[in-house]
């Protein structure tokens, strides 16, 4: 009888707002409920969701974000205006404890519990001055070629 291959999801994460920091996190923790074996590769701006410097405090912001609803219809270019990353922000906040989703942080440490392999990009820390100290714990460090690795024996492969 033939072995059946073990399923593997490798996702990349290359946006850090919070409206992008779910996606990945939501996918992976899934994923792994249903034991499949995930790895995340946080590159550009993405390393932002597994930054202690910054994952407790992801912005969304409202310009060139069309698709984000509001209460009150106003024109994109008001996104721009003083003040409406911090309204936005706190409008998606609001909508996502309505659904009580978990926090950023929560899904991160879900992630981690359960065995999601999450490697941040070297070039990219490189790029940007974040050390591994920087890192959430649990977080690896590698570059491409490592995630590659990983990613050509995946089922599904996912760029969110």
């Amino acid at each position: 009888m033939e072995e059946k291959k073990p399923k593997r999801m490798a996702i990349i994460a290359s946006k850090g707002t919070l409206d992008m920091a779910y996606p990945p996190l939501i996918l992976a923790s899934t994923a792994v409920a249903m034991d499949v074996e995930v790895g995340i590769f946080f590159t550009l701006y993405g390393v932002d969701i597994v930054n202690k410097k910054k994952y407790r405090s992801l912005k969304v912001a409202p310009i060139a974000n069309p698709a984000m609803p509001s209460p009150v219809p106003f024109p994109n270019i008001l996104g721009v205006l003083p003040g409406m990353t911090p309204l936005a922000t706190m409008m998606m906040k609001s909508m996502i404890k309505k659904i009580n989703w978990p926090s950023i942080p929560e899904l991160l440490d879900v992630c981690l519990e359960s065995g999601v392999k999450m490697t941040a990009c070297t070039p990219t820390l490189e790029m940007t001055g974040v050390s591994k100290d920087d890192l959430v714990a649990g977080v690896e460090v590698a570059g491409a070629a490592e995630f590659l690795d990983f990613a050509l024996d995946a089922n599904v492969n996912l760029f969110v």
